[in-house]
């Protein structure tokens, strides 16, 4: 049977964990300060679950925010200061070549 279970953690703050039919948590709650906020946050759940929109949120990247407001002159001037260069990686050596076999002495 799902269950939602109520309890205080080490903190002293009370949070709820949802466990499946099988006795697996399936997710928990952050801490409330109240028992009484914590079995409102459980009604809520009870209410509106039903009809939640699944997001993926690992699908492609979200569009860029807007420009944030401008800055005081004297941030600006600083940024507009080139930035210094960073050291570029080290070049691999190229793996040595291999050498020719020797030859065999002539038979006599």
């Amino acid at each position: 049977m799902y269950k939602f279970e109520v309890y205080k953690d080490k903190k002293g703050e009370f949070r709820f964990r949802f466990r499946a039919r099988n006795g697996e948590p399936m997710f928990a709650s952050e801490g409330y300060k109240s028992k009484a906020s914590a079995t409102k946050a459980i009604e809520s759940i009870k209410k509106n679950a039903p009809g939640a929109e699944t997001v993926d949120m690992t699908a492609a990247a979200k569009p860029a925010a807007a420009k944030p407001a401008a800055k005081p002159a004297a941030a600006t001037a600083e940024a507009a200061k080139p930035a210094a260069k960073a050291k570029a990686a080290p070049k691999a050596k190229p793996a040595p070549k291999a050498k020719p076999a020797a030859k065999a002495p002539a038979a006599k």
